[in-house]
């Protein structure tokens, strides 16, 4: 093989990398741009979809929205309502509305969810600057996704970037006793997926009410009285837990509310939030 050929050999794979990174897209701050399907991991369901206002800074704060479906389905396309709503009233806010892998009997949610926020608050971390994007962090959940949000936010948050959350409808208590007697098909199913025989233990570490400190961010909860999947107990308890610990927090309990809201009740949760997020992330 003559010099010229081994050079080639050499060089090509660098120049190849060089175009590659060429091709990466520098965003411009000064415009409202939006990211659909990014990768934050090799796995299929790890992208978000990323949301940036027009003349945003190194101060401008990121939402992240965190769909439900029980741990096992669900999309961030679940979200969309929700993200125009938070569009609609804090245009200055930046949104990442992510997937994440999903459970099923043979795998475990936890802490494969978790991880996979980690993940994108990494992946925002490490593209800060072409983002431009400051690191402070929200969380809204809603359901399963609300009980993700309240898990990393008070337990996987090791730098306290996160500086509110938001539980609609989220599970607080695995081991709640009205969750482990259930005689629901629909909550034994979910369950299922926890393994069979699941440990206390294991309940107890997945569990906001159990990983929640003084250092929680504020909190908000919205919680409906007739919620087939998420008993009273699972609000209530938070609410009494964060009083104890003196966390800033907002209870909203909708008596005749399933576990999705509809009419005033709706209107009324959708006013507590942006009353909230003006007061907690501005």
């Amino acid at each position: 093989m003559n010099k010229v050929n081994l050079l080639l050999i050499v060089l090509l794979p660098l120049l190849f990398i060089s175009c590659k990174k060429d091709k990466e897209e520098v965003l411009d701050p000064t415009e409202y741009k939006e990211l659909l399907n990014v990768e934050y991991g090799n796995h299929a369901r790890q992208q978000f979809d990323l949301y940036l206002p027009a003349n945003r800074n190194e101060n401008t704060k990121v939402l992240i929205l965190i769909h439900g479906g029980a741990w096992r389905s669900g999309s961030k396309n679940d979200m969309n309502e929700l993200k125009n709503y938070v569009q609609d009233n804090f245009p200055n806010l930046a949104i990442a509305n992510m997937n994440y892998r999903l459970a099923n009997n043979s795998t475990r949610p936890f802490p494969m969810q978790t991880d996979d926020i980690t993940l994108l608050v990494n992946h925002l971390t490490n593209n800060q600057s072409n983002y431009t994007v400051s690191n402070d962090l929200g969380m809204l959940g809603v359901s399963a996704g609300a009980h993700l949000s309240m898990l990393w936010a008070y337990a996987h948050d090791t730098d306290n970037k996160v500086k509110m959350v938001c539980s609609w409808v989220g599970p607080t208590n695995l081991a709640d006793t009205a969750y482990l007697n259930s005689t629901n098909p629909d909550i034994q199913s979910i369950f299922a997926q926890f393994g069979a025989g699941t440990l206390i233990p294991y309940l107890e570490e997945n569990s906001p009410l159990f990983q929640v400190t003084t250092n929680a961010p504020p909190t908000l909860l919205l919680y409906g009285g007739q919620d087939p999947l998420v008993p009273t107990s699972q609000g209530m308890d938070m609410r009494d837990k964060l009083v104890d610990l003196s966390v800033t927090h907002e209870f909203k309990f909708y008596p005749n509310a399933g576990h999705g809201f509809v009419g005033t009740d709706l209107f009324d949760a959708a006013v507590s939030l942006e009353a909230f997020m003006e007061t907690h992330f501005q």
